[in-house]
């Protein structure tokens, strides 16, 4: 699936501590509850012993979401943090094992769900930021990403298979993307990809009566569909700079017409959707400051008194850096309190970038629109990132998303600024550089501890390198051999440094010692990490 801004960079718009774990844990429970007709009465789920998931699961908020999506409920949804405790109400059983089968990718998510009498399993990955690819269903290989309205039809035999895809393709007035027979152990299965559902007398003449055909019917989980014969102008930094020809389109401007043809949309529409999601940032910015809380987490709220101090004079150094600072300790705070923020491009790394654009564009006089294209101007740096490597800690380590939100952030403060295309991939280039190698090792298992510090030291290096691009510094390694860099240096980072709290400060005696007082706590109420002050 080709990358877009909003499905894979900034977004999704959600609650929780990990996108890579809540986020993508829901739209994963979301395509499962569809898979079954409904909400399931049994759930097995089952995550690899030498995975991420087995530790981090409860604390970062797998289970928080997947409980949210198996009930059909949206990222966002304020509800999450009791999903585990609505899933019970409405009678589901669910089991959560670990199990030694030697998956591949780190967060892989086995479910075996019963409704109703009738068994189906799916077996899905969480590719970070919140995306998912669903690699497996009822036995059947294939590769799900939620951008489609999908409908699988399972067939008798292959013969029959080939009717029904025969048949589906003739359908009258039904605009189909791809119809695609699928071979397993289990049998035959039609896959229909389209833009809309199909209508219910399409399905009723697919199935013709058939009682050895039945047909599931997935809705997307994705905001940006795919569609036949879709095209990207350029996936990398060398390939804009041969498209800009030099020309010295802003990059912002190259962002809008790459996503303008990847989703279909319009100039209008890209626009508002990231003014939208400007606004959405600077209420959680404004929520933050005026201070939050929540009882399973490490930290304080420390914005209110940061901004108090900056009121005081009490600080030392630029007045811009601070109110960053104070911005992005604003929005990781919400984060820790199940508030809504925006995965830009993680929720570990959901506060640098929108942290220092706001702030700097607010200093500047810019109004949201500026803003808007700045994060535009980003998203297409973190497509660079994410096309060839991945946003996702349990990958790259917190290279993966504290040095993406940091060129990201780099690039956008240089289109704050007007500055040029050759400026704005400098500054992500240069700002990549000095975090390569970046480990991740959340204390006590929640997203804060060191993560506010690394979201703020993003933020600051943002700043920094977008000034040194302006200011005409030679960045000296192009961005993408930067990227293909850090994605070389995370497969040869031993795995207890990549997010799964098994190294760095994670295994401290005081992070441990926090771990079992949150646990403590946690059993004391009864509310596991949906226990909420």
């Amino acid at each position: 699936m080709l990358v877009s801004i909003f499905n894979d960079v900034i977004g999704p718009v959600m609650r929780g501590p990990s996108s890579s774990h809540c986020a993508a844990a829901l739209r994963i429970g979301r395509l499962a509850r569809e898979l079954v007709g409904g909400t399931p009465d049994d759930v097995l789920v089952e995550f690899d012993r030498a995975g991420s998931l087995p530790t981090t699961h409860e604390s970062q908020g797998s289970d928080m979401g997947l409980f949210g999506g198996l009930l059909g409920w949206d990222a966002a949804d304020p509800r999450l943090p009791g999903s585990g405790a609505a899933l019970r109400d409405v009678g589901t059983r669910v089991r959560i094992e670990t199990v030694d089968v030697g998956d591949p990718h780190p967060s892989t998510y086995r479910l075996t769900l019963t409704r109703n009498g009738q068994s189906h399993t799916l077996r899905a990955i969480s590719t970070g930021g919140g995306m998912i690819e669903v690699i497996d269903l009822d036995g059947w290989s294939l590769s799900l990403h939620g951008d489609y309205h999908e409908t699988l039809v399972v067939a008798g035999s292959r013969q029959k298979a080939v009717e029904l895809a025969h048949r589906i393709e003739s359908l009258a007035g039904v605009a189909i993307d791809h119809a695609t027979v699928l071979e397993s152990a289990a049998g035959e299965l039609v896959r229909i990809q389209s833009q809309v559902p199909l209508p219910p007398a399409a399905v009723a003449e697919i199935a013709t009566g058939d009682p050895a055909v039945r047909i599931h019917a997935l809705a997307p989980v994705l905001p940006v569909r795919s569609r036949r014969g879709v095209t990207v102008p350029f996936s990398s930094a060398a390939a804009l700079v041969a498209a800009d020809a030099g020309r010295g389109i802003p990059l912002w401007r190259h962002a809008l017409a790459y996503e303008m043809e990847r989703g279909g949309l319009s100039e209008r529409d890209v626009i508002d959707r990231m003014v939208g999601i400007v606004r959405l940032v600077r209420a959680s910015i404004a929520e933050g400051i005026a201070g939050t809380s929540y009882d399973d987490r490490v930290l304080s709220a420390q914005a209110p008194g940061f901004a108090a101090a900056i009121a005081k004079g009490r600080l030392v150094g630029g007045g811009a850096l601070n109110r960053i600072v104070l911005a992005v300790t604003a929005l990781m705070e919400v984060k820790s309190s199940m508030g809504v923020i925006v995965a830009a491009p993680t929720a570990g790394a959901c506060a640098a970038l929108p942290g220092a654009v706001i702030t700097l564009a607010e200093d500047l006089g810019l109004d949201e629109e500026a803003m808007a294209r700045g994060l535009l101007a980003a998203g297409l740096v973190g497509v660079f990132i994410c096309t060839p490597w991945s946003f996702a800690a349990e990958v790259g380590g917190c290279q993966a998303e504290g040095g993406s939100a940091a060129a990201m952030a780099a690039a956008a403060i240089v289109t704050l600024a007007d500055g040029t295309l050759h400026e704005s991939l400098t500054a992500a280039s240069l700002a990549m550089q000095s975090m390569i190698g970046l480990i991740c090792d959340p204390v006590a298992n929640r997203v804060e501890v060191p993560c506010l510090g690394k979201n703020v030291m993003a933020a600051a290096n943002a700043l920094a390198c977008a000034n040194m691009a302006l200011a005409g510094f030679d960045q000296v390694i192009p961005f993408d051999e930067v990227v293909a860099t850090a994605k070389r240096v995370a497969e040869q980072m031993p795995r207890e440094l990549r997010c799964t709290a098994l190294g760095g400060l994670s295994i401290t005696p005081t992070s441990l010692a926090i771990e079992r007082r949150l646990a403590a706590r946690a059993a004391a109420c009864g509310g596991g990490t949906c226990c909420s002050s």
